[in-house]
């Protein structure tokens, strides 16, 4: 699998207004993954309003402790819903099961990951996702050239502290862009 020129593992898709897909509206996705063969992401930025983490642990059988930090379970994006992933700082490796996904960023879907945080230890840095965003080979370089996304840098503070309501804006502020400016009708110069 060789990775395109123009790889964004590791980087922010920032949703554009007018995307088309609802689902994706306001979206900042994490790519874990770009290459010739696809993509593929996480969104960082919507929490899911139907299930908690303890739905989540309930299903596994996973018990949480009291020292166990507040989790938020996100909405990761519309293909597999039911499956979980951790987007997580790189300070944990869930024996080999722990996959680099950028400088500084690693994704897991394992149980163990889970059973970690449960206890209050794993990643120092997580986010919970259910499901993940697609995109077959060369979709995501069209839906790029019609103005549907545009990518920056991930930083640790947008990734994760920053609230999720605030980091399509924050995304954004990273260009230079102003949320203000933008429309939701295509054009080209």
């Amino acid at each position: 699998m060789k990775a395109q020129s123009s790889d964004l593992t590791g980087k922010l898709l920032i949703a554009m207004p007018g995307i088309g897909d609802p689902r994706f509206d306001g979206a900042v996705v994490f790519m874990c993954a770009h290459s010739e063969e696809g993509a593929m992401g996480l969104m960082i930025n919507k929490v899911s309003q139907e299930i908690s983490v303890s739905d989540v642990f309930s299903q596994l059988e996973i018990r949480a402790t009291p020292d166990m930090r507040p989790l938020p379970v996100h909405f990761g994006g519309p293909v597999e819903v039911g499956r979980g992933f951790v987007l997580h700082s790189t300070d944990y490796d869930a024996d080999h099961a722990s996959m680099d996904v950028g400088p500084g960023y690693a994704m897991t879907a394992s149980r163990e990951i889970l059973r970690d945080m449960a206890r209050g230890d794993g990643p120092a840095e997580r986010l919970l996702c259910l499901g993940y965003a697609g995109w077959g080979p060369g979709q995501l370089e069209g839906e790029i050239g019609q103005n549907g996304w545009l990518s920056c840098d991930a930083t640790t503070e947008i990734v994760f502290h920053t609230p999720d309501a605030q980091k399509w804006q924050a995304a954004l502020l990273s260009l230079g862009v102003s949320p203000a400016l933008l429309s939701a009708d295509a054009g080209r110069a």
